[in-house]
């Protein structure tokens, strides 16, 4: 009878590059050195090796985190944090508060074909994107590129499986 059970539906959803949201967090950036003003207290502003990506999900639905799918084409390291900002259309500012704890860190070696990560961290960030998946529609990530990487060396997505 297990046999005649359905599969579960696996959905891959792709970390977009949200080029609009970033250059907008840069401005933000630039503009408070022009005017010599300072971030506000907590204020996380976007450093140059940052930038936002987004996951969309379809519809607000129960979903059950299998695997983190990045992709590096050459050797260097990418941080992804999650944050719990739902950007309003006046881009309230990220507040370092807004940044969820773990993040999911990814690297390629020098000498390897095969990314690592810090598994257990980004496993327990998976679960964590299951239960956000319920009540939001769009997921933003903070998403830091070191060691000679940049957004253009970058493939990700995370899979689900649909409950």
């Amino acid at each position: 009878m297990a046999e005649d059970e359905p599969k579960p539906t696996q959905l891959d959803m792709p970390l977009v590059l949200d080029e609009d949201l970033t250059k907008r967090m840069r401005l933000r950036v630039e503009s408070l050195k022009r005017r010599g003003g300072k971030r506000q207290d907590g204020e996380k502003l976007l450093q140059l090796a940052e930038s936002v990506y987004r996951v969309d999900f379809i519809q607000q639905q129960r979903l059950q985190f299998e695997r983190w799918d990045v992709l590096l084409d050459k050797p260097g390291k990418v941080t992804i944090t999650g944050t719990s900002q739902i950007w309003t259309p006046d881009l309230t500012n990220l507040m370092t508060r807004q940044l969820l704890d773990p993040a999911a860190i990814f690297w390629l070696k020098e000498d390897s074909e095969a990314m690592d990560w810090n598994e257990a961290d980004a496993l327990e960030f998976g679960e964590r994107l299951s239960q956000l998946a319920k009540i939001r529609k769009v997921m933003y990530f903070l998403t830091t590129f070191s060691e000679g990487v940049e957004p253009a060396n970058l493939t990700a997505s995370v899979a689900f499986s649909q409950l």
